[in-house]
């Protein structure tokens, strides 16, 4: 089959589409032909060697994928030519995936392939951080970092969903997006010190919870705005890794606890109880379009380097997802 690969290591020019094996089915899988697939960050992690699959992954990059049902066993509640759509471990930027059955959704019948490929990974991560380890509850405060890519727009939704009451951070030039998707304040991180507008519109240690992209370079500031028993939910290091200056008094007398978060690696139980949960939750959502995924562009897969480098220079709003050609 057909499959987007590297050569080495390295930069977004590494890519190109070859030929491996096509994937062997294990218990309880089908086997699905792509019709496209949502770009992430972790695949440019993956890409620079920083962020392999899980051991018995597929070592491709690609996290979720839309398509049909080209393979099932007669017990699978799948039949070939069912449109579906999933999160993987690995293995999405391919022309056919082996996927555990519990993994997958039934796509509605008025959405898209490109459109169901922006959904798993950023929805399902935004529902775990919101939900399942942020404990949001209805009327309580939350603060988004990084609130115009994939995850931040589907947690923006999600969180107005709960009721909640929504802060992000982004560049002036999103926060139209951000609105529209329910946020009540928007704060332009370039300009304006996200700190002091929280302090002012919401109060001083108002948030309950932060979702947080950027580690290092906000961590202090995050539990400066945390209201007591908040919660701090950390899913990437895009401002560094190493801390300097914390002043763990305020994180012991606020009782501020800080979770750090991955959904790649999870165990295949706890990733099947969740896409279930979401499932059952929000999945209508989509299909009466209280909910829907925030596509920045659609491109041909042969395009793949330009996707990434799209990516890494922050050009995006929502999900950027490949089209796979024959």
């Amino acid at each position: 089959m057909k499959a987007i690969t590297q050569n080495s290591i390295g930069n977004a020019e590494t890519m190109y589409i070859g030929e491996v094996d096509i994937p062997v089915l294990r218990e309880n899988e089908v086997m699905v032909q792509v019709k496209a697939f949502g770009v992430n960050r972790a695949d440019i992690l993956q890409r620079k060697g920083k962020y392999p699959s899980p051991a018995g992954a597929s070592p491709l990059m690609g996290l979720e994928v839309a398509g049909i049902v080209a393979e099932a066993p007669v017990s699978s509640p799948w039949k070939i030519g069912d449109k579906v759509f999933g999160l993987i471990p690995g293995g999405g930027y391919a022309s056919y995936v082996a996927i555990d059955a519990e993994m997958l959704w039934r796509m509605p019948d008025t959405m898209s392939f490109e459109e169901a490929a922006a959904i798993p990974e950023a929805f399902l991560t935004a529902f775990l951080a919101l939900q399942w380890q942020g404990k949001l509850q209805r009327g309580q405060k939350v603060l988004l970092h990084a609130a115009s890519g994939g995850v931040g727009t589907a947690a923006i939704q999600l969180a107005n969903a709960m009721q909640a009451e929504i802060v992000v951070t982004a560049s002036a030039s999103k926060h139209a997006i951000c609105a529209k998707l329910g946020a009540t304040v928007c704060i332009d991180y370039k300009t304006e010190s996200w700190v002091d507008v929280v302090q002012e519109v919401m109060g001083k240690n108002s948030i309950d919870v932060v979702v947080d992209f950027l580690g290092a370079s906000y961590f202090n500031d995050n539990i400066s705005v945390l209201a007591m028993d908040g919660r701090m939910v950390m899913l990437a290091l895009m401002g560094g890794a190493d801390v300097s200056g914390v002043d763990l008094r305020k994180i012991i007398g606020k009782r501020i606890t800080v979770i750090g978060s991955t959904l790649r690696n999870r165990p295949l139980s706890f990733q099947r109880k969740l896409a279930r949960e979401f499932a059952e939750q929000f999945l209508p959502s989509f299909s009466d379009g209280r909910l829907q995924p925030i596509i920045d562009t659609v491109m041909d897969w042969t395009l793949i380097k330009e996707a990434h480098e799209r990516m890494e220079s922050n050009q995006h709003v929502g999900k950027i997802v490949m089209k796979v050609s024959e």
